[in-house]
C-alpha cells in the first residue's frame, strides 16, 4: 500500500499543537494548505494526500460502486496513516499528537482514526462527515475532543449522519460538539468560524 505524499507547513509555535490535514475525495493536500492558515496560523500542520487515486484526484480509502464504504480498505488504510502520522511526530518533532482536520472523505479517514488509533490524535474536526463503520469497533477513546460539522441541505449525506457518528464517538468515550449549519457539503465561513473556536483551547501543548 503507498505511502503518503504530503504538504508540510512550518508554524511559528513551535510548542503549539500540529495540525493534521485531510481533503475530500476527488481532491489534494493543497486544498487544504489555506485552511490550515486560517484556523491555527502558529502551528505547524501536515496536509496530507490520500494514496488512492480517485475522480482526478485522490482519496482516503476505497468506495463501493452503490458509494457504501469499502470498510476492509478503510481499516487497512487507517492503521498505515496511523503509522505515518507517528513517523511524522517524530520527523517533525510534534510537542504532541496532531489534531486531525478532516474534510469528507477526510473526516470520514479522521473519524477512523479517533476509533482505531486514538494514541495518534490529540482530538479531530469533521467537516461533513459520516460514521466509518457500520458497527462500532470494541475501543474506548475517553476524554478525546471532537468537533462534527454538518450542513443541513448536504447532498451528499443522508439526515442524522453527522448525529449517528456523534453518538457512536461519545459512547466510545470521546467528548464531542455537534453543529448543524444551514448550508451544504462545501466549506463555509460558520464551519471556519466553529472549528477555530473549538480549536483555540486545545493549540496550546501542556
Amino acid at each position: 500500500m503507498a505511502s503518503h505524499d504530503y504538504h508540510f507547513i512550518k508554524g511559528a509555535g513551535v510548542h503549539d499543537t500540529p495540525l493534521l490535514m485531510l481533503h475530500g475525495s476527488g481532491r489534494t493536500e493543497q486544498d487544504m494548505v489555506p485552511l490550515a492558515g486560517q484556523l491555527a496560523p502558529a502551528s505547524m500542520a501536515i496536509a496530507v494526500r490520500g494514496a488512492l487515486p480517485w475522480e482526478g484526484g485522490f482519496a482516503f480509502f476505497r468506495r463501493f460502486e452503490d458509494r457504501s464504504i469499502d470498510e476492509r480498505d478503510l481499516i487497512a488504510r487507517a492503521e498505515r496513516l496511523a503509522d505515518e502520522v507517528d513517523q511524522f511526530g517524530m520527523d517533525y518533532r510534534f510537542p504532541k499528537p496532531p489534531i486531525a482536520v478532516g474534510f469528507s472523505n477526510g473526516a470520514i479517514m479522521a473519524a477512523a482514526l479517533v476509533m482505531l488509533y486514538p494514541r495518534c490524535l490529540s482530538g479531530a474536526v469533521l467537516l461533513r462527515p459520516l460514521s466509518p463503520f457500520a458497527v462500532d469497533p470494541a475501543m474506548r477513546v475517553p476524554g478525546t475532543p471532537a468537533i462534527i460539522v454538518d450542513g443541513h441541505y448536504d447532498e451528499r449525506r443522508s439526515p442524522g449522519d453527522g448525529a449517528r457518528l456523534a453518538r457512536s464517538l461519545g459512547r466510545m468515550g470521546a467528548e464531542v460538539t455537534h453543529h448543524l449549519l444551514p448550508t451544504g457539503h462545501s466549506i463555509i465561513e460558520d464551519d471556519i468560524r466553529l472549528a477555530r473556536e473549538w480549536l483555540r483551547p486545545l493549540l496550546c501543548a501542556d
